[in-house]
């Protein structure tokens, strides 16, 4: 399945919830509209239509900027068959999945000598990633978002998908994650965090840090990060671990949130320092 596709098959699959992500107003009632627009010579391969009470959602993803009929055009075309048959308003927002510095994904409008049509565009790169985390229906987009650690963002929406009650429809929204977070990603680092055994982890050391009385919490923390640290690094110096062994749940808690961004046990060291001197 191709990465468009891929979204296109969550928008049709989670109308209101993308309504609600993409327009101004709360929608409930959402109809996914199977129209004849696909059609030559324009098709809508990876384009999905919304219908509210009142206005039609015309959602496009992308992940190239070459296309024939250019973008622009077809936004217009798009509008114009839309309005001819339904009769209300039209709503359209191009989706680049990929960062790209092209020109075509700063574009919202359609320019001739006679025509000026608007769209909008939303560049999966610039979103903050907190309303994609917070919505499993969102969740897979959560890899494309804006970030200065790829690490802790991956750490972030592995702890989310675990949180997904129904084993069946987490299955399928890691399997979207999965496929998304190719765009951006190694396969390899998408392994290391979106594992399963990896996943529930995270959500276990999250409930130890909230859950319990102080030491239980503290002891339960210090565990579990060291089987971290030693899956990452292998035996760790007995030093260390007595310097880890006397840290508050709240310094072990920092060191678990700066774990995923460390490259070398000196990072660890770097850190237990700064842990002792405050």
């Amino acid at each position: 399945m191709s990465f468009d596709n891929v979204c296109k098959v969550l928008a049709e699959k989670y109308p209101a919830e993308f309504v609600n992500w993409l327009l101004p107003e709360e929608a409930t009632q959402v109809k996914v509209l199977k129209t004849e627009l696909s059609l030559e010579p324009i098709r809508a391969d990876s384009v999905t239509f919304l219908q509210t009470a009142n206005r039609i959602l015309h959602i496009e993803f992308q992940t190239r900027t070459i296309s024939n009929p250019p973008l622009p055009f077809r936004m217009l075309d798009y509008s114009v068959r839309l309005i001819r048959q339904y009769n209300l308003p039209v709503t359209q927002v191009v989706i680049f999945l990929q960062e790209t510095s092209n020109e075509i994904a700063f574009i919202e409008e359609y320019v001739n000598e006679t025509t000026n049509h608007h769209y909008r565009v939303l560049r999966m790169w610039e979103q903050d990633s907190a309303i994609f985390l917070d919505n499993p229906a969102l969740l897979p987009l959560a890899p494309l978002t804006r970030t200065n650690s790829p690490q802790r963002l991956l750490s972030q929406v592995a702890q989310s998908l675990a949180r997904i009650p129904d084993s069946n429809v987490r299955q399928d929204i890691v399997a979207y994650t999965e496929i998304l977070a190719g765009l951006k990603f190694e396969k390899g680092l998408i392994r290391q965090f979106l594992s399963e055994d990896v996943m529930q982890e995270s959500v276990i050391y999250q409930d130890i840090l909230q859950k319990g009385e102080e030491r239980g919490k503290q002891q339960e923390a210090f565990r579990f990060l060291m089987r971290l640290l030693t899956r990452r690094f292998g035996e760790i110096d007995s030093l260390i671990i007595e310097r880890i062994r006397v840290l508050s749940t709240e310094q072990l808690e920092v060191l678990g949130e700066e774990f995923v961004d460390f490259s070398a046990i000196s990072d660890l060291v770097s850190l237990l320092e700064q842990q002792e001197n405050s």
